[in-house]
């Protein structure tokens, strides 16, 4: 029987979890949760951070917004404040392609897998 992956998801990621994912350093993100109201990590008993994958969504907005596009902060709150229903909607929608398309790729994995096996 071939070996199967379990894929774990995590509830709460840690600041330097995040900082990796986009590449930037701890005190970046601990800006942009006191520039952005919609960031809202847990805290606990020591006061670390602890992110959901909510607000890893939003980092992934305000990261398109201030880094690809090039606004600045304000301008960034504003286009939040003013789009938030739709910027939300995008990123579900991308996220939901993201999973199909992966778990497409993983069916084509278990099959390469399960035909070396046959051989």
């Amino acid at each position: 029987m071939p070996y199967k992956e379990i894929d774990i998801v995590k509830l709460y990621y840690s600041i330097g979890e995040v900082s990796e994912m986009f590449d930037v350093n701890t005190s970046l993100i601990r800006f942009w949760e006191k520039e952005f109201d919609i960031i809202k990590p847990k805290k606990n008993k020591k006061g670390n951070r602890l992110f959901t994958f909510e607000d890893i969504d939003n980092f992934k907005v305000i990261y398109n917004l201030v880094k690809e596009q090039g606004l600045t902060l304000d301008g960034a709150k504003k286009y939040l404040k003013e789009n938030r229903k739709t910027v939300k909607h995008e990123f579900k929608t991308e996220k939901n392609q993201l999973s199909e398309i992966e778990n497409k790729l993983k069916l084509i994995k278990n099959r390469l897998i399960d035909l070396g096996s046959k051989l």
